[in-house]
């Protein structure tokens, strides 16, 4: 674990995965451009969630180079990248599945989402989060459920509209394990544990 933290604090690791993860957002808000469009402008925060998470990595990272803590980014970078990537490597597997071939849009969703939920792992052992970090994260998350189920803002992606109640309950429950896997892992991982007193 001391290695691990070490090696992710090297200023050229820091650099490549800072523009990855920039040019993975940008990409990503373009991607939303014309559901955002489409959208009352007070549900723009909460529809491109995928490009969010990244977002709220960058900006940890870019703390990180500079020898800083945002704890706050840090938990919601953690939160959305794992819930966001897992979300969209089971939905696109859902899709092709559905309908039976191979999608290359969606095996090109799949690997860059999984990358999401691999990186909150990578970088936990470097984020410094407390308990209110946690509380605010919920509250977003939750809400962001909200939106997305309940005001219908879910990303429009193939034909997963017609499954919305199914994807929501599944959201929800993703949100939990989410959290419940950061609780685990400030619990258990010794470095971290004076950020939980």
């Amino acid at each position: 674990m001391v290695f691990w933290s070490y090696f992710m604090r090297q200023k050229p690791i820091l650099i490549t995965l800072f523009i990855a993860n920039l040019l993975g957002t940008i990409y990503g808000y373009i991607w939303y451009g014309s559901q955002l469009a489409e959208s009352k402008w007070y549900f723009w925060p909460f529809i491109p969630d995928s490009p969010t998470a990244t977002f709220f990595l960058i900006i940890a990272i870019a703390a990180i180079y500079f020898k800083k803590h945002l704890g706050l980014f840090e938990c919601l970078a953690f939160i959305t990248l794992i819930k966001y990537g897992v979300w969209a490597v089971f939905m696109n597997t859902f899709v092709m599945i559905h309908y039976e071939q191979l999608v290359p849009m969606a095996i090109m969703l799949m690997t860059s989402h999984g990358i999401m939920a691999i990186q909150a792992i990578m970088f936990y052992p470097l984020f410094k989060i407390k308990p209110w970090h946690i509380i605010v994260t919920m509250i977003w998350v939750f809400h962001n459920d909200v939106i997305d189920y309940v005001y219908h803002q879910y990303p429009v992606y193939s034909m997963l509209s017609q499954y919305e109640s199914h994807i929501g309950y599944f959201a929800f429950w993703l949100s939990i394990i989410s959290f419940l896997l950061l609780i685990y892992l400030q619990k258990t991982i010794k470095s971290h544990s004076n950020y939980l007193t």
